[in-house]
């Protein structure tokens, strides 16, 4: 029984099937998806220097904290994705539009982009786009201005309550646009320097940075975990823990994929754990799924005294709710 295909450690938008193949495949030009990042990273690097203010800094820096952190990390990664927790269905669409709003897709795409990924690295061996194997230059042309195209792909559906969700359809074919009425907002209130700095040269920081990251912590790094037999081991990146809001705990997270808690350990900062805690506070958020309280998982390693002393506090948990039930 394998770990993608039940329970919470399923990759839950994909149909795998004997004949699903994570290796056949091509690398192929993505030529909307390219010109837009071309296009946006030019717009930075020529308008940027020239429209610097220490305001448009400041709305640049907001901006991207609030669209990286809720609509990112906590809207599309842990609620969308691995639905680490519950939370109104008003809220998810508030999420998810932010998330849209860092600029890299629609929420299907990112989706099925994560998902597709997630799966083959499990697997014994998978194409070199999904292992980051041709290094940092080929990979951020590759993740930035190509697609994969699977021979075999696994079926993708993200379920009842996305796929047929009006609104994420309407994000999907749109996602682009989403960005012209903050452009209006920003050009309105703060000129030039504003827009520059709030649209473009945001866009660009936040997409590289989210390419970059995940790069790196498929690369090298500390571990407290291996998954056996999987095509690709996912590190720790300490350095990253703020600017990727607790993403790059990622060794922690490969252990664990439906934790809505990254940073395990002690001195792991993870804002976008913190941020679903200040959500359940208020009553924003429920359910909120953590390492210790999930069931164990088969088919992982622990490689430090903390990673074993998470597997005993699963143990206990399980024994706990056992017997509350009799």
């Amino acid at each position: 029984m394998n770990d993608f295909t039940f329970g919470p450690y399923k990759v839950s938008s994909l149909t795998i099937d004997e004949t699903s193949d994570p290796i056949a495949g091509a690398v192929k030009w993505d030529a909307g998806r390219s010109i837009w990042n071309f296009l946006i990273f030019l717009c930075a690097l020529i308008l940027g220097p020239l429209y610097f203010s220490w305001s448009a800094f400041l709305v640049f820096f907001i901006l991207l904290e609030i669209t990286m952190l809720a609509g990112h990390s906590v809207g599309f990664h842990r609620r969308l994705i691995h639905r680490t927790f519950k939370c109104p269905k008003w809220l998810e669409r508030v999420l998810v539009w932010l998330g849209v709003l860092v600029g890299m897709h629609g929420p299907f795409w990112v989706i099925r982009s994560h998902d597709i990924r997630d799966w083959a690295q499990r697997q014994k061996t998978c194409h070199p786009f999904l292992r980051h194997a041709k290094g940092v230059w080929v990979d951020g042309w590759w993740n930035l201005h190509c697609t994969l195209e699977l021979d075999n792909p696994p079926e993708f559906d993200p379920g009842v309550g996305i796929s047929d969700d009006a609104f994420y359809q309407f994000l999907q074919k749109t996602w682009m646009l989403q960005q012209v009425p903050i452009a209006l907002i920003l050009y309105f209130f703060g000129g030039m320097e504003w827009l520059v700095w709030g649209a473009f040269v945001r866009i660009a920081v936040g997409v590289s940075m989210h390419w970059l990251v995940g790069y790196f912590c498929h690369a090298v790094g500390p571990q407290n975990w291996l998954v056996d037999d999987g095509a690709v081991q996912a590190h720790d990146v300490p350095w990253a823990a703020l600017l990727s809001m607790g993403e790059s705990w990622h060794n922690n997270h490969h252990a664990f994929p439906a934790s809505a808690r990254h940073g395990l350990y002690k001195g792991q900062v993870d804002l976008g754990f913190q941020f679903i805690k200040m959500l359940e506070r208020v009553g924003l958020a429920w359910d909120v799924q953590e390492a210790d309280s999930l069931p164990p998982r088969k088919g992982i390693t622990p490689l430090s005294d903390q990673a074993r002393n998470t597997l005993e506090r699963q143990r206990q948990y399980q024994t706990m709710m056992a017997a509350s039930d009799t």
